[in-house]
């Protein structure tokens, strides 16, 4: 039988509830509605109606959709760029007559007939552009009018040229294969609807002038800020949706070969119902071809499906406004509620049972036992820092340190009273180390693993690893990269904390507790990046090995130090080899005497670790108190641990005045002297350490003499 706290244990640990929250978060998920509404629409009418998938029935539909589809693909760029063009419906008509004019009146050939069209579309969108993106009158009220004047143009030239077009006599197979004829099986007008819908999809999501669009239709002011032109840019959205309504005229007029009162009738509000249906926004900024394209499918397969259910013309407009209303409720309050919703879903806790551990009071005479003997420690740089997680030292003794404005900064010895901005690198420097020919690489918190060279020049070296097949994130892109080190072959090993949160949202990754770190190689050999080790609680610390053939590394949440082995018969394999501390690991570095040095970032609690094994409470705690009410692990105070390589606990240090340096994330020996960094500190401590090697260095244990 399991206890009850097993049960409750594997109800938080194999219940996959995070994905929900994953999922509501991905921007994909915007196409879910629509998808399923596709796929119900097709599902109903496809059983109601007898024939509906019969080939010859699709191919006349798949006509109408082809011509209907690039509409919609034009008006969705005019609602991307934050726009509305209720012109549509005449600008095709006034294209369909221009076609059949050209070829069946003034007997021309088609592709004038088709450079006809073109043009008339092209002319009202530039109309309508100008109006809206360089004289900025509104949108709605400017396409309406255009919309009354084309309508009444075209229905004067039809009146007055309709009997000319029908006793015509001319022909053409170019004219009539584009009306009726088929490539591999698909109509002219299905070919040029995908062509044209990957072509945009690739324009709006690759290219500059997409980008431009998509900025304009989520700020305009924004936009003007940042340099964008955004009249020409809204000018040409207009541009755009006239010439795609240009050419669906032109290919209606070779499948019907004329052009009556009715040509276009309706179809502005059949085109923005099905732009909107899709999933885009009508305020602009937020959308896709591919929603515009779901959203055609979805209104004309139920508008004919009506149609031949026998429904008439009134119940086919009223389901249209019911799908219009629903869509815009939906687009709406989503999007005032999204992330609502994603607060109250995503952070999904997990249920642990931290270990028993030794007692860190001090005179408790456990190893753990603290002491005061880092308030001894002098200050370098107070009040001038802001943030240096981690330091090194260069075999010049200079010292560098991160700051959590994006420099590294440079402290001249001996005395490191001056300093100077080593380099700007943006984001939040974190782990620090030197490579053999004196490249500083560091971990940058949201952006991945850089180096400066000794010229100051900034590289990147990665961004992301390879993605996992069964990962709803993107568990590719590295989200807070933290600690590294470099093994004698050169490979950089290095931690990627978590793969939900953001180096800035560590707390919510603490109150969550999943195992979503892990331990990456990088290999300047061939610019790859590696995912070794995965699934453990905040990946932190790495250090290599004296002798080279493995590295630890820590895992703060869990209170753990683990082995990874990189020769002999283990390697490849990692093992716990320090748990249940009652701190919270941090960074670790060589020591002169052959032991390593480790940081506690902070001291375990009974209330904190209470609470790890109650997933609800915490999850209530996010969900309905505010941030700063929250119960989080204490990083207030921590301090120094010193560990041999058999991972037996040497020596401790603290500051229990709290005056000196109570927050350690980091520590370096160098020439028989500690430096100290913390990510919440604004200083470094520098601390003499009592029978220390005063000619040891870390650029000489990792790279000898050459260093």
């Amino acid at each position: 039988m399991f206890s009850r706290e097993r049960l409750q244990a594997l109800r938080y640990n194999l219940i996959p509830d995070h994905l929900i929250g994953e999922i509501l978060s991905k921007r994909w998920t915007d196409n879910a509605i629509p998808f399923l509404v596709l796929v119900a629409v097709v599902a109903t009418f496809g059983t109601a109606i007898p024939g509906f998938f019969n080939p010859f029935s699709l191919q006349e539909s798949t006509r109408q959709l082809g011509e209907f589809t690039i509409v919609v693909i034009g008006l969705t760029v005019v609602m991307l760029g934050g726009g509305i063009d209720l012109s549509v419906g005449s600008i095709f008509a006034l294209s369909t007559f221009a076609s059949v004019a050209c070829f069946f009146v003034l007997n021309l050939p088609v592709g004038v007939a088709l450079g006809a069209a073109l043009a008339t579309g092209a002319a009202f969108g530039a109309i309508n552009g100008y109006l809206v993106g360089y004289l900025r009158l509104r949108a709605f009220l400017t396409t309406l009018v255009t919309f009354i004047i084309g309508r009444a143009v075209f229905d004067i030239l039809v009146t007055q040229f309709g009997a000319q077009i029908q006793m015509s006599f001319a022909s053409s197979d170019a004219w009539d294969f584009i009306g009726d004829g088929t490539t591999l099986g698909l109509s002219i007008p299905v070919i040029s609807a995908l062509v044209l819908a990957i072509i945009t999809h690739i324009v709006l999501t690759r290219a500059r002038i997409g980008w431009h669009i998509l900025a304009v239709g989520g700020s305009r002011r924004s936009a003007h800020n940042a340099g964008i032109k955004v009249r020409r840019t809204v000018f040409f959205t207009y541009v755009f949706s006239g010439l795609c309504s240009g050419f669906a005229g032109f290919l209606i007029a070779t499948r019907l070969s004329g052009a009556g009162p009715g040509t276009g009738a309706g179809l502005e509000i059949l085109a923005l119902t099905a732009a909107v249906v899709g999933g885009n926004a009508l305020g602009g900024g937020r959308g896709s071809v591919v929603k515009g394209v779901m959203g055609a499918v979805i209104v004309l397969v139920m508008t004919n499906g009506l149609i031949r259910l026998g429904f008439g013309t009134g119940t086919n407009q009223m389901v249209l406004g019911i799908m219009l209303a629903v869509a815009v409720t939906i687009d709406i309050r989503w999007m005032k509620n999204r992330h609502k919703v994603l607060n109250e879903v995503y952070v999904a806790p997990v249920y642990l049972k931290m270990g028993v551990s030794q007692s860190a009071e001090p005179q408790s005479g456990t190893p753990f036992a603290l002491n005061n003997r880092l308030a001894e420690a002098s200050h370098i740089g107070l009040g001038e820092l802001e943030g240096p997680e981690d330091v090194i030292l260069d075999e010049d003794d200079h010292l560098y340190c991160g700051t959590r404005h994006g420099e590294i900064m440079r402290y001249f010895a001996p005395d490191y009273t001056r300093s100077e901005v080593f380099a700007h690198v943006g984001g939040f420097p974190l782990g620090l180390a030197f490579d053999r020919h004196g490249n500083l690489i560091s971990c940058i918190g949201a952006m991945g693993l850089y180096q400066i060279a000794p010229d100051r020049t900034v590289t990147r070296l990665s961004a992301e690893t390879r993605r996992s097949l069964s990962s709803v994130q993107d568990d590719a892109r590295l989200r807070d990269p933290n600690d590294l080190d470099i093994a004698p072959d050169g490979k950089i090993y290095f931690t990627d904390s978590t793969k939900r949160y953001d180096a800035h949202e560590w707390t919510l990754d603490s109150i969550e507790n999943r195992g979503t770190g892990r331990l990456l190689v990088y290999d300047p050999a061939d610019g790859s990046t590696k995912t070794l080790l995965d699934g453990y609680r905040y990946t932190n610390g790495v250090c290599i090995a004296h002798d080279g053939k493995s590295l630890f590394f820590a895992e703060s949440w869990a209170c753990r130090i683990h082995r990874y082995w990189l020769e002999g018969p283990k390697a490849g394999t990692a093992e716990c080899v320090i748990k249940d501390m009652p701190g919270y690991t941090d960074n670790i570095n060589r020591a002169s005497d052959g032991s390593y040095w480790m940081a506690w970032l902070g001291m375990r609690t009974p209330s904190f670790d209470l609470s790890l094994r109650h997933p609800d409470m915490r999850k209530r705690m996010t969900r309905r108190l505010p941030q700063d009410d929250w119960l989080f692990p204490n990083i207030n105070t921590g301090g120094i641990v010193k560990f041999d390589d058999d991972c037996q606990i040497l020596q401790t240090f603290a500051d229990l005045s709290g005056e000196a340096h109570p927050m350690v994330t980091s520590m370096r020996e160098h020439k028989g002297e500690l430096f100290i960094g913390g990510i919440l500190n604004n200083r470094i401590g520098r601390y003499k350490i009592e029978g220390a090697n005063p000619e040891w260095t870390g650029m000489r244990s990792y790279w000898g003499a050459q260093a």
